[in-house]
């Protein structure tokens, strides 16, 4: 027992990594509380306008219960969802696919910012967890997918309910994409490394420049088009302002009616747009019972329900110079893509611009054709089931009208931005060119051989140099000390000032090379006469030079200028005014 109480082995204490795993559960729960929120305030601000409009309108046909099902079921279509209405004259339920693309932006804008602040908590102070990204997705999407099922649960007993198979897809595919974007905006939109399911060719093409100026230049080229598309509509309404006016008004009388009208058409304005571009771009879009609008005409005979924007479709009949013209906006959009996949870096080849260029023109037509799929839909059964533009047809043009005009606008601002460096690389040339004329061309001797005939003996002779044999490093005598490196020559010019009967009034360790620097003082310079050095006063000379055992008497020389001794330095005054 005293073996037992009285050990002094401490005990084992719980490892550091534990405490921070008790803090991943609220983190997590906080997460999934954010995804139901932001499902909840898109379903909230939907139920608020709904049953406002319900108390407005003066022929309620159900109580507030069916408006809360309405309610539920457009939270539902804002994901793209097809609704079934079964209150229809055949009997036959007909499904309704047309997605304002405006109200897709509120549940998008919810989930991203609710993805967002899961990732922004928890910073690690306080030992607080920072939770991984997929942490974060997941719980996001667990609470916004839970409150998405039980909206399609309880909007299969409204007046229009939701297709279980088409929810079952749309509204994940929505929370999946705003939650990923959400985290990658709160991690600081890296663009790598993808995770290591990712094919490797993949994971090294999405981090080179190339693909990212791509992408940049393909988006702008998409709004480009969009934009258009919203030029062509407005100028499309104000043509027709009349039929507007009419179908708008014919619709309800009570201003509550009128009101829900004017909402639903301003939701529907980004489809208008798409639809425009399309319109643009060629293939246009069908209305329905085998018609379509495109630029060289309106064929068929369209099944139209009674809109506002429908009433601003161009008339029957073929195309006019007016709708061929809308060729123009593919074009400029085209131009808008070249323009943008041209890189800051200047030192990038044109052919990889010119590629840049056709990987935006690609994005660009893959952003229409998701655009148009998305916009379009049926409206009912039979003569409706097809509404809006084909995705297909629409992105491969949008692909073909902004390829033909990026690639040479891309190649020729490039050249236009690099023509300062081909300039200065030419001049480099021209003037490496022009200095081996100098050395090869003889002009280097003509000139020195004015130089020597107008100086006379000061300037000798050019001749070819002669390759010197290696010299052999002499032997030290027997019994001198090894020297420390190897003995300097220096060449002596008279008339510089320059006293060398110090250097050699030193002793030296070794006396051949003493004797080679006092022959090498005495020798004549280049272009001299030779003998010997001039002589300087006795007076002159430097005592400690002579007194020197073994030095070489040399005599010194006098300098260009005396010496200077007790200088005064006077300050300067600035002048007055």
């Amino acid at each position: 027992m005293t073996q037992l109480t009285q050990r002094d082995a401490p005990l084992p204490t719980a490892p550091r990594h534990a405490a921070p795993r008790r803090n991943r559960s609220p983190e997590a729960a906080a997460c999934v509380f954010g995804g139901a929120v932001a499902a909840g305030l898109g379903l909230g601000f939907l139920a608020v306008l709904v049953i406002v409009l319900w108390i407005s309108s003066p022929y309620p046909d159900s109580g507030p219960g069916g408006a809360l099902h309405l309610a539920a079921g457009l939270w539902l279509l804002a994901h793209g969802t097809e609704l079934v209405r079964y209150d229809t004259l055949s009997g036959v339920p007909a499904p309704v696919g047309v997605t304002p693309l405006l109200l897709i932006a509120l549940p998008a804008l919810l989930m991203r910012r609710a993805a967002r602040l899961g990732s922004a908590s928890g910073d690690g102070s306080d030992g607080d967890e920072v939770l991984p990204a997929g942490v974060v997705f997941s719980a996001v999407l667990c609470g916004y997918l839970g409150v998405g099922c039980l909206a399609t649960v309880y909007a299969a007993g409204g007046p229009m309910p939701a297709d279980p198979l088409s929810a079952a897809w749309h509204v994940p595919l929505v929370a999946v994409l705003a939650a990923a974007a959400g985290v990658w905006a709160a991690k600081g939109r890296p663009l790598g490394p993808l995770p290591r399911w990712v094919p490797g060719v993949l994971r090294h093409a999405v981090v080179r420049p190339r693909y990212a100026v791509a992408v940049r230049a393909g988006t702008a080229g998409a709004l480009s088009l969009a934009g258009g598309g919203a030029l062509l509509v407005g100028l499309s309404l104000a043509w027709h302002g009349k039929e507007v006016e009419a179908a708008f008004l014919a619709l309800t009388g009570v201003w509550s009616g009128r009101f829900a009208v004017l909402l639903l058409a301003l939701a529907l304005l980004p489809n208008a747009m798409v639809w425009g571009a399309a319109y643009a771009l060629g293939p246009g879009f069908a209305l329905g019972g085998g018609a379509s609008a495109t630029p060289l005409g309106f064929e068929g005979a369209p099944a139209l329900p009674r809109f506002p924007l429908l009433a601003a479709l161009p008339p029957e009949g073929p195309g006019t110079a007016l709708t061929c013209a809308t060729a123009a906006l593919p074009v400029a959009a085209g131009l808008v893509v070249g323009w943008f996949a041209v890189r800051r870096a200047r030192e990038v080849r044109r052919a990889e611009t010119a590629l840049t260029a056709a990987l935006g023109a690609l994005a660009c037509g893959l952003l229409m054709a998701a655009l148009a799929a998305v916009s379009g839909g049926p409206l009912g059964s039979g003569r409706l089931a097809e509404f809006g533009p084909v995705w297909w047809a629409t992105g491969a043009a949008a692909f073909a009208w902004t390829l033909v005009p990026a690639v040479p606008l891309a190649v020729a601002v490039h050249s236009w931005r690099t023509r300062p460096l081909r300039k200065a690389a030419e001049a480099e040339e021209e003037a490496l060119a022009a200095d081996d004329e100098w050395h090869t061309g003889g002009g280097r001797e003509v000139r020195w051989e004015a130089l020597r005939r107008t100086a006379g003996t000061l300037v000798p002779d050019l001749a070819p140099p002669q390759p010197a044999p290696p010299a052999e490093p002499a032997a030290p005598p027997e019994g001198a000390p090894p020297s420390e490196g190897r003995s300097r020559r220096l060449t002596v010019v008279t008339g510089l000032g320059i006293d060398l009967s110090a250097a050699l009034a030193r002793p030296h360790p070794d006396p051949a090379a003493r004797e080679g620097l006092a022959a090498t003082a005495s020798a004549p310079a280049a272009g001299l006469p030779p003998g010997p050095l001039p002589h300087a006063p006795a007076g002159d000379r430097e005592p400690a030079a002579a007194a020197a055992p073994g030095a070489v008497p040399v005599p010194a020389v006098r300098p260009l200028a005396p010496p200077v001794a007790g200088a005064r330095v006077l300050s300067r005054r600035r002048p007055a005014g």
